[in-house]
């Protein structure tokens, strides 16, 4: 049976998750789509009437957590240690025993395995969802990764993830279950955002009235694609493009040495008018608004592309790397005609190729643009929303506990 209609079929229709407890498991509760889904999930579980529980070491969100109705309880899951890994297994079980856990969830590699092992001693359901396409290729490294194709029932962030943990891990299949990223529509959605909100942030860009924005919302690591917007940038003002500015949002999370890189480059490059770095954004529905553009040049496979279905649903045009599941995400020729397509795709690392989409995008006529953004609002909200992706994974605990 394919992973994309795979289902929580049998008594999962029967369950109730009413009194049920949950523990989702992740390192720490920061920026991220691992993270964001962590918080959707336990405010759908609040509202069916379980207890949420994420174990964690904290972190930024920690606040909405709590404000969703979700309990943190804290816990060393971000560790890698070999030792320090074996000696939380029994720590989890204890706590799954204090707290009247009924299922774990795990979001994250290393506390797959404590959780992995905390179940087994504990009797209990283990769900895993892969959120990335995991590198490494070695034995070692596929023996690592390979917990995360362990859960009673496995869940793929995107089609693409999914085959390839069919492709790695064919031991998974009949508990493989696809279920995308969701978008919450009622935050990103341009009618929400006030104009105010949209003039702070671009001033505290340094982005004049008159300029045009090319976003790069992600953290500051090399495959999310930084280097490449550098050098499309610089064959954009080669060509004479005007009153554009180029951000790059996001935090550096220790990665110092790239983040000095990339400056040295905008320097290098002429570009100190042209491509700033801004540190991370607390407001990304005002960004993609205040975006003219919004590119995700990412070198790597992106397993799903949150930032392109979000700056979709708020009509942003969208300028993608054409691999991992951005042919899911992103409609473009030439599997869809032009005339339907949401936004661009581009071969990865190919920054001619991404001058050219910018240079398409930010010089579409306003009926043009308007057409695209309201296919790529129809787009999200027929595949990608939250209301999907939380009802499915509620879906796949009841599945997981009638089991």
């Amino acid at each position: 049976m394919s992973a994309a209609t795979l289902a929580p079929f049998g008594r999962a229709e029967r369950a109730s998750l009413v009194g049920r407890t949950i523990l989702q498991i992740i390192p720490r509760l920061d920026a991220g789509g691992a993270e964001r889904t962590a918080i959707d999930v336990a405010a759908a579980l609040v509202q069916a009437g379980a207890r949420a529980l994420v174990a964690s070491e904290g972190g930024r969100l920690a606040s909405e957590l709590q404000a969703v109705g979700g309990v943190l309880a804290p816990f060393p899951a971000a560790t890698k240690n070999p030792l320090a890994m074996a000696l939380n297994v029994p720590r989890l079980a204890r706590l799954i025993a204090e707290e009247g856990i009924d299922l774990v969830h795990a979001r994250s590699r290393a506390p797959a395995w404590v959780a992995l092992g905390a179940c087994r001693k504990a009797g209990r359901p283990f769900v895993t969802t892969y959120h990335g396409a995991y590198g490494g290729r070695s034995t070692l490294k596929l023996r690592y990764n390979s917990v995360m194709a362990r859960g009673d029932v496995v869940i793929a962030n995107s089609q693409f993830t999914a085959d390839a943990i069919e492709r790695l891990y064919p031991f998974a299949r009949g508990r493989l279950l696809v279920i995308p990223r969701g978008t919450d529509l009622a935050r990103f959605a341009p009618a929400t955002v006030e104009r105010a909100r949209v003039t702070r942030l671009r001033e505290s860009w340094g982005v004049a009235p008159h300029e045009r924005v090319v976003l790069l919302a992600a953290r500051l690591t090399e495959w999310k694609g930084q280097r490449v917007l550098i050098e499309a940038a610089r064959l954009l003002k080669e060509r004479g493009l005007a009153d554009v500015r180029c951000v790059l949002a996001g935090d550096a999370q220790g990665r110092d040495s790239y983040a000095r890189d990339l400056d040295a480059r905008i320097r290098r490059a002429g570009l100190e008018g042209l491509v700033a770095r801004v540190g991370h954004c607390h407001d990304m529905p005002a960004a993609l608004i205040a975006a003219s553009v919004v590119a995700v040049p990412s070198t790597a496979p992106e397993a799903f592309g949150r930032s392109a279905v979000e700056a979709q649903a708020m009509g942003a045009m969208v300028v993608v790397s054409d691999s991992g599941a951005a042919p899911e995400t992103v409609l473009a020729p030439p599997q869809t005609p032009a005339q339907a397509r949401t936004g661009w795709r581009v071969p990865s690392g190919d920054a001619p190729a991404l001058a050219d989409a910018l240079m398409s995008a930010l010089t579409l006529g306003a009926t043009a643009r308007d057409a695209i953004a309201l296919r790529a609002r129809a787009h999200v909200e027929a595949n990608f929303s939250l209301e999907q992706m939380t009802e499915k994974t509620l879906a796949a605990y009841r599945a997981a506990l009638a089991k």
